[in-house]
């Protein structure tokens, strides 16, 4: 099928046509393919040995208080290490204490009661920075806790990697990085990263597949908009509600007081007069009285 008469075909074609890899919905996407994941992961951790064996994507984690994180790309190799991968297009996204908490949940979901935590898997939190985040236009940076008296590496075998996605050196890590950038995969330069995109921009099923995405995308879009929608009209009816009795009861209580100095022996007037009144509150009193 031509990419006219998939244009013509697809709604979401023109839209599908600008996605980039550094867009965390076509990455996850493209990179369940486990040769696209062990080539990103050999590249960044320079090893052409490693072997990918399993890959999740948009894999949702939760923590003993039910909180949740919904992580891009979650890869296991053939010794039982995990490697969380995620792309970050902006600089909030990717704090430390974000890739720390990444790193924790990994640990969480991974062990259960009773296994020895020295069998704790070797874990990676991989973050690709569409920014360069430390500014030190290094293509990589590396960050494993120390011993700090020592000068020692702690082995506690947790890593965490920032990528720079604005590094474009003349090494695999800038050729990646460029590929990341590409909306068209004729411009890509890693034909294994190339041919997976093209297969999702260019040909029947693989547009139907991003249709179908984009289209439960846009569903969970609107019925997040529906339901903020109904917690702000609860919201404000609790509002309401609390402001409506706040006056009610005020109103109430005035009344009681006024009858109470009336009972004493003083004029309405003198009454009006001493609590200082409103015209509203004295039309309400002397409604009720």
């Amino acid at each position: 099928m031509s990419q006219a008469e998939l244009r013509h075909k697809y709604r979401y074609y023109d839209q599908i046509q600008q996605f980039r890899l550094i867009d965390d919905t076509f990455m996850s996407v493209v990179f369940q393919d486990v040769n696209c994941t062990q080539f990103l992961v050999r590249t960044i951790l320079q090893d052409d040995d490693l072997t990918v064996t399993k890959v999740e994507t948009q894999n949702s984690l939760k923590n003993l208080r039910g909180r949740s994180v919904r992580l891009d790309i979650t890869a296991h190799d053939e010794t039982g290490k995990i490697y969380n991968i995620e792309v970050q297009r902006k600089d909030t996204g990717a704090l430390p204490k974000r890739a720390r908490y990444n790193s924790a949940m990994l640990d969480a979901n991974v062990t259960k009661p009773g296994d020895d935590l020295e069998n704790l898997p070797e874990t990676y939190v991989i973050f690709i920075t569409e920014n360069d985040y430390f500014r030190k236009k290094l293509p990589l940076y590396h960050v494993d806790r120390t011993i700090r008296e020592l000068s020692e590496q702690f082995q506690d075998e947790a890593h965490i990697i920032y990528v720079n996605g604005q590094y474009r050196g003349n090494d695999p890590i800038g050729s990646v990085m460029h590929d990341f950038f590409c909306a068209d995969p004729k411009d890509m330069s890693n034909e294994i990263l190339a041919a997976e995109v093209a297969r999702y921009k260019e040909t029947d099923k693989g547009v139907s597949c991003m249709c179908r995405i984009m289209e439960k995308l846009t569903n969970e879009s609107r019925e997040e908009g529906r339901a903020e929608g109904r917690a702000e009209g609860r919201a404000e009816g609790r509002a309401e509600g609390r402001a409506e009795g706040r006056a009610e009861g005020r109103l109430n209580t005035l009344l009681e007081n006024v009858k109470k100095l009336i009972a004493r022996g003083m004029s309405f007037d003198e009454v009006a007069d001493t609590l200082e009144l409103s015209k509203d509150d004295i039309k309400f009193v002397q409604d009720n009285l």
